[in-house]
């Protein structure tokens, strides 16, 4: 192992040894977590969680019902063993009834599972609609941070998980009842037992919690590399990656990877239950020694006479009953106060609130727009980054103007279209439209004015229609829109192509699904644009999987189809920015030039230097 990965090692060790072992007040205090996990429950399904609450209690009683009936049904055996008693209608009675409540606590425990299995889908569903719902309201560089990552990730756990903590929780409150009743059988006959009992239970349940703050700073601390063991599974089995993994031989180093790291989990947990079966056994031994020396008393008392042989297997079947019940009572209460600290994760990533927001009076949207776009000193920088994506940005994008933004990669070209979207917010200076700040305007109504394509725009495994209908979703069975959509982006030639056309399922992951070339997606991405009748379009290098000619097709109808509307295009062809009104050349985050193709050309500066390399390749 290398020093740096052994340094990174104990760095983790040191941090899974402190920070994030909870305390025991913390996980009392994560109690405090569980009210809210039960409005979220309560919103998921009133009914079920009500049924849930009665099924339970009925069930709470079953036990001491159903050993006070086998009592007088072995008291009744000896009663006439003794007396020879011709008349057994009493002991068939007691019979029937032990029976009708064995009956009757299996169909309750089958009917409590159905519920809980129910609610508990139900409820992965809500809150797996609320975690997307969430992250739709937060910003694009909050998703771009790595601690987000973790915190979303952590969220996305807790709607499983958290199903099985509302059957925790439930079964809880069940057995507090039941032990209620059988605790008080127990002192009515003998109430040194219950010490006895507590004595025999407490060692397990330190145990128990010991070892359950272990898995939880274990699995807590791992969340970062548990995240890089799943991006290492899918690139190594997906048909996104396969060209390339099988291209560059990549199957040895991703696999020698993922071995490496998924051997570390396993060392640790093994570590882990290794101690916890050790120390298991021994906490038993101690709990099973206190179980028979209180059977040991109680069948002292009988053999003297002080109870009944029938009050013996009452008492003694109540004591077993407790035994396990406060067992699972302190052992589960481990489990759910660590259940409680896992809902921490959930609510807090419900904590996190966008920075974009709309204000609370908000403009509308002017229609036209009058004057245009104008960044005044505009600069910004990533979260957690001390180099300046943009810095001192100032120039006019005119009403009606057609802007082409030029730079090497890097240049900060797509950050700044992402400013001008509201996607970040300025972190410094402002942006203007017609004179007032953009943040003054509803955020919703800005965005359905800008038509935005990026050069990484997804490709849907959806239908051919639904693509498209993705640029405006309000839009998505108006075909009519669509289809026109499809004609100025020159998709529609593609559609009639294709077997089922604007229904055919495009890509390969589902069934009967159809692989587009990157040139065909491309032009299935620009419809997109089209899907809006917005004000200002942005085309951030949305053609650059296609040829020359065609890339001069596109834009030529894009200019058609534009006149009298605001556009941005980004594009490393200089024969399609040229065609651009203004060219915006960026250097290292920050404006160079800023110009016609001719007066950029007669400048002489970086422009007509990047334009003269390229033109050389065509010599």
């Amino acid at each position: 192992m290398s020093k740096s990965n052994g340094m990174a090692g104990e760095t983790r060790r040191a941090l899974f040894n402190t920070i994030d072992k909870p305390t025991f007040k913390e996980k009392f205090d994560a109690l405090g977590n569980l009210p809210k996990f039960f409005k979220l429950v309560w919103q998921t399904h009133k009914g079920y969680t009500i049924l849930d609450a009665l099924l339970r209690l009925i069930r709470s009683a079953l036990p001491v019902s159903i050993l006070y009936v086998g009592k007088l049904i072995i008291d009744a055996v000896v009663s006439i063993s003794k007396t020879r008693a011709a008349d057994h209608t009493f002991l068939w009675q007691l019979v029937a009834a032990e029976f009708a409540l064995a009956v009757l606590s299996d169909a309750l425990g089958r009917a409590t599972l159905l519920v809980d299995s129910l609610l508990g889908d139900l409820f992965s569903n809500y809150t797996s609609v609320r975690i997307m719902e969430h992250a739709a309201t937060l910003d694009l560089d909050q998703f771009e941070d790595s601690e987000f990552y973790d915190k979303l990730e952590r969220a996305r756990q807790q709607t499983i998980g958290r199903t099985v903590l509302l059957s925790q929780v439930f079964a809880q409150v069940q057995d507090l009842i039941t032990m209620g009743f059988l605790a008080a059988g127990l002192m009515a006959f003998n109430p040194w037992l219950i010490l006895l009992l507590l004595i025999a239970i407490v060692p397990a349940f330190l145990g128990e919690s010991y070892f359950n703050d272990r898995t939880y700073a274990l699995t807590r601390g791992q969340t970062p590399e548990r995240r890089e063991l799943d991006y290492l599974r899918y690139i190594g089995a997906s048909d996104e990656t396969a060209k390339e993994v099988k291209l560059f031989n990549l199957s040895g180093f991703i696999i020698d990877r993922f071995k490496m790291l998924s051997n570390k989990f396993y060392e640790d947990n093994k570590k882990l239950s290794i101690k916890r079966a050790s120390w298991g056994t021994l906490f038993a031994l101690i709990g099973s020694a206190g179980y028979y020396a209180a059977y040991v008393t109680i069948i002292i008392q009988a053999i003297g006479g002080a109870i009944t042989i029938g009050t013996l297997t009452f008492l003694a079947g109540s004591f077993r009953q407790l035994r396990s019940l406060l067992e699972g009572i302190l052992s589960r209460f481990t489990s759910v106060s660590q259940g409680a600290i896992y809902l921490k994760d959930f609510f807090d990533f419900f904590e996190i609130q966008p920075n974009i927001i709309t204000p609370k009076y908000p403009l509308p949207f002017p229609k036209p727009v009058q004057q245009g776009f104008v960044f005044e000193d505009v600069g910004f920088k990533y979260h957690n980054s001390d180099n300046w994506a943009n810095r001192h940005l100032s120039f006019t994008l005119k009403a009606g103007e057609k802007l082409a933004l030029v730079g090497e990669n890097g240049a900060g070209k797509t950050t700044l279209v992402k400013l001008l979207a509201r996607l970040y917010e300025p972190t410094e200076g402002r942006i203007l439209l017609d004179g007032i700040d953009l943040r003054e305007y509803d955020l919703f109504e800005l965005r359905r004015n800008i038509g935005i394509i990026f050069q990484d725009y997804l490709r849907y495994q959806m239908s051919f229609a639904q693509n498209i209908a993705v640029g405006n979703i309000d839009e998505l069975n108006n075909r009519e829109l669509i289809k026109q959509s499809a004609e100025k982006s020159l998709a529609s030639l593609l559609a009639q192509k294709l077997p089922n056309q604007y229904d055919q399922a495009l890509g390969r992951r589902f069934n009967n699904g159809v692989e587009l070339s990157g040139g065909e997606w491309q032009k299935v991405a620009l419809a997109r644009a089209y899907m809006k009748d917005a004000q200002l379009l942005i085309l951030d290098e949305p053609t650059s999987a296609l040829d020359a000619r065609a890339e001069y097709e596109v834009f030529q109808r894009f200019a058609e189809l534009t006149k009298g509307k605001t556009a941005v295009l980004i594009s490393h062809r200089f024969s399609t920015v040229r065609m651009a009104n203004r060219i915006l050349v960026l250097d290292k985050g920050q404006l160079l030039e800023i110009g016609t193709h001719e007066e950029l050309l007669a400048l002489n500066g970086r422009y007509a230097e990047l334009f003269q390399l390229q033109a050389a390749g065509y010599r």
